[in-house]
């Protein structure tokens, strides 16, 4: 990935210190002990997980409408997004084309040829060119950008900032920074990107819930 797609906006201080800490609510003579790493492990082993809702993390998101809209169904993030009622589109974005997955409608393989490629990227820039006039266009004569913004293609670039708790990111990124999970490659590579940033933040918490997935 060239261009990142993410970054993050904050994160609560100290995130492990504060979720071990309230993780001794029942202990509080001990609730100062340094000693916070097997604590952690254990409550992620043990599936102790509101103790990760002790603390939260924001990132900003940016992707397609398309995978917005995936995002989005992830209900625990509180979410804030980039308004085409407000805003005029800046960037139509580019869809790869990939083959169906007979075996699984929801999936794609990357194993179109040349050919089929070559006449994908042509109709699109094709096509694209001219939805981007005619948006133009009507907003120029006066088209509302919510009425204008009707037309234009689901690759249309986005920006979110996601909000939400640790748990919320470890069950988010279990399943869609999961190989083996069927994630759609765009969402999957965005998604590696936040896993990445959790692994930097959140080093024993990584370790404990994310590191083999």
């Amino acid at each position: 990935m060239n261009t990142k797609l993410t970054k993050l906006i904050w994160i609560t201080p100290k995130a492990e210190e504060v979720i071990a800490y309230c993780a001794r609510v029942s202990n509080p003579k001990n609730q100062d002990n340094p000693n916070i790493t097997k604590l952690l492990q254990y409550c992620a082993k043990e599936k102790h997980w509101s103790i990760f809702e002790m603390a939260s993390m924001c990132i900003e998101i940016n992707t397609s409408r398309a995978i917005a809209t995936q995002f989005i169904r992830h209900k625990s993030f509180s979410i804030q997004q980039f308004s085409l009622r407000y805003s005029e589109a800046e960037d139509l974005g580019f869809p790869e084309a990939r083959s169906q997955d007979h075996k699984n409608r929801q999936n794609s393989i990357d194993n179109l040829d040349e050919e089929t490629l070559l006449w994908w990227r042509q109709e699109v820039h094709t096509l694209y060119v001219s939805i981007e006039g005619l948006y133009r266009k009507a907003l120029e004569k006066g088209v509302a950008k919510e009425c204008a913004r009707g037309i234009l293609p689901l690759s249309t670039r986005t920006r979110l900032y996601a909000s939400g708790n640790i748990r919320s990111w470890i069950h988010y990124l279990q399943v869609r920074a999961n190989p083996k999970s069927g994630t759609q490659k765009e969402h999957y590579d965005l998604a590696c990107e936040i896993k990445e940033i959790f692994r930097e933040q959140l080093p024993i918490i990584y370790e404990a819930t994310l590191a083999d997935s």
